[in-house]
């Protein structure tokens, strides 16, 4: 039996709490896997897992033998990546999340200059603002804007985000122009943006320099979204705020104005995020220090 192995094997079904969704991560038949993790507990004397027909559940034994495992585990990599050579490109699966806003016009336009530094990398990119089970799905990292909720998360801060309020010509005629943010309480809608962690509508931040106030938007529609929430308020739904570089185009051809221009909103961080239990290999390095450099404020902008 490689040991090693049986222990790699094993700590991907505690990961991802079943048999086939480790087999899949893995890309090895579940029977394999099955054989594996036997194999390791008749090494052991002791039964690491139990299974029933719908789940699997760690043992005792089982979680503290996870706990060193993959310590074990992490220290093997660690040491692996600092001796291998340094020329030596990374290369593999890179599988990433993020919005469909920072897709389209950040990061897809730029993946020809990742992929002639990087050829080796085969980047799967899943695109949503949703929730992510991270082991389960196998996500390597993801790109997030605004306060991390999850303590799980390893969190590094590659930018700032600024947004510009906005509505579309439509809405405007029918509600006009809010002269203070305050105004979006009382006589105006806005479009709510849906935070799917905190299962609640994000409040609106302003700031014109003497003072700042934050609002608890009254809207008809919300959405968890970046694409969905600006189609909402390009359809006349609503106020909302939007980062300049996804809508540049809309507001040369009118389709959205700018308001309350004297408003500032409060910039929101970006970070890259993985989780704690999975080493950070030098693909991950890599994709994150480009995504650093491409997200500068300069690329990211103003109108």
């Amino acid at each position: 039996m490689d040991q090693l192995a049986a222990m790699r094997v094993f700590a991907r079904v505690v990961e991802t709490g079943n048999f086939t969704r480790a087999a899949n991560a893995l890309n090895i038949p579940k029977t394999t896997v099955t054989n594996m993790v036997q194999g390791l507990e008749a090494h052991l004397r002791t039964t690491l897992l139990n299974r029933t027909t719908r789940r699997v559940m760690v043992t005792t034994d089982g979680a503290l033998y996870y706990e060193r495992a993959t310590q074990i585990l992490s220290e093997i990599d660690e040491l692996d990546s600092s001796l291998s050579n340094a020329n030596v490109q990374p290369s593999g699966r890179l599988r990433v999340e993020m919005a469909g806003v920072f897709a389209d016009e950040i990061i897809i336009p730029n993946l020809c200059d990742f992929h002639e530094r990087f050829p080796l990398i085969r980047l799967d990119i899943g695109v949503g603002d949703r929730l992510v089970d991270y082991i389960a799905e196998n996500v390597d990292c993801a790109l997030r804007v605004g306060t991390l909720r999850d303590q799980s998360l390893i969190a590094r801060k590659v930018s700032e985000l600024d947004f510009i309020t906005c509505a579309s010509p439509g809405y405007i005629e029918r509600f006009g122009i809010p002269q203070q943010p305050e105004d979006l309480e009382i006589d105006h809608y806005c479009v709510g943006y849906l935070n799917a962690s905190a299962g609640q509508v994000m409040s609106m931040a302003f700031d014109n320099g003497i003072r700042s106030t934050e609002i608890t938007p009254r809207y008809i529609v919300s959405a968890n979204d970046a694409r969905t929430y600006q189609n909402a308020i390009l359809a006349g739904m609503g106020v909302g705020q939007l980062v300049p570089f996804s809508i540049r185009k809309e507001i040369k051809e009118g389709k959205l104005v700018q308001i309350l221009p004297e408003w500032k909103s409060e910039a929101m961080p970006i970070y890259i995020v993985y989780p704690q239990t999975r080493h950070v290999t030098n693909k991950v390095r890599v994709f994150v220090d480009w995504v650093a450099k491409l997200l500068n404020r300069s690329a990211l902008g103003s109108l």
